[in-house]
């Protein structure tokens, strides 16, 4: 009886070894095999017009983990990932088993405020979708209006609820027609005036500036480079000649 119990002992013994080495087989050499040959070695980085690649790569690659293709694939892709300051989405693409590509989905910002020392942008629907320290250089910055409600992820409310439309209207247009407008000043009156590099574009006060809008962009090509104020506050649509003189 002993040495049967003995044998089957033994057996049992064998069987475990067996298990373990066919769990190193199925398991650990594989990843073992996995962490050596998918090291990550490039990264593609697709529609980041905010960002450089190195830049985006910084905010992206943020685990010990990520060294490794698959793993950084598999967290991008089906888990949470952090959000980054003017990016809506990103989408990731394994490429090889050394190279990655980020697809990068930028917020749609036409126009900036400034709020308590910040910048915050709003889109084409007037929605504030990012708050920053930073200023932009390519979005417009709108200046000279009391604002009764700044949240971000809502919409944005100003003095006058007209003047929200106004200010919609001269952010698309600068948009559409690609207009390099650093500033949208309002005064007092609420005329606007246009800030152009060393022009200054006089618009007045109106309801729409699509007529003055496109006009203007035929006009800026010839003043860039010189100190002048474009005065387009009576401007109509034919009109031959509009005036422009130096700034003094």
């Amino acid at each position: 009886m002993g040495q049967k119990a003995d044998k089957n002992n033994g057996n049992r013994f064998l069987l475990r070894i067996m298990k373990l080495l066919l769990i190193c087989l199925i398991v650990i050499i594989p990843t073992f095999v996995l962490f050596v040959t998918c090291r990550l070695k490039t990264v593609i980085v697709d529609g980041s017009s905010h960002y450089t690649n190195e830049e985006l790569q910084q905010k992206v690659i943020t685990k010990k983990t990520d060294g490794n293709t698959l793993l950084l694939y598999f967290r991008l892709k089906y888990g949470k990932v952090e959000s980054i300051p003017f990016v809506e989405d990103i989408d990731i693409e394994l490429v090889n088993k050394n190279t990655i590509k980020i697809h990068v989905y930028e917020k749609v910002i036409t126009g900036c405020i400034e709020y308590m020392g910040g910048y915050m942008y709003f889109d084409k629907d007037g929605i504030i979708v990012e708050s920053s320290s930073e200023k932009l250089n390519n979005v417009p910055f709108v200046t000279g209006l009391k604002f009764n409600s700044i949240v971000l992820y809502e919409k944005l409310e100003v003095q006058k609820e007209s003047l929200f439309n106004v200010i919609l209207n001269l952010t698309q247009l600068i948009q559409k027609y690609e207009l390099d407008v650093e500033t949208i000043r309002f005064n007092s009156d609420l005329e606007v005036t246009l800030k152009c590099g060393d022009v200054k574009v006089l618009l007045g006060k109106r309801d729409t500036y699509d007529e003055q809008i496109a006009e203007l962009k035929d006009l800026l090509p010839s003043a860039r480079g010189k100190k002048l104020i474009i005065d387009m506050v009576d401007f109509k649509e034919g009109q031959d000649k509009i005036i422009a003189k130096p700034e003094e």
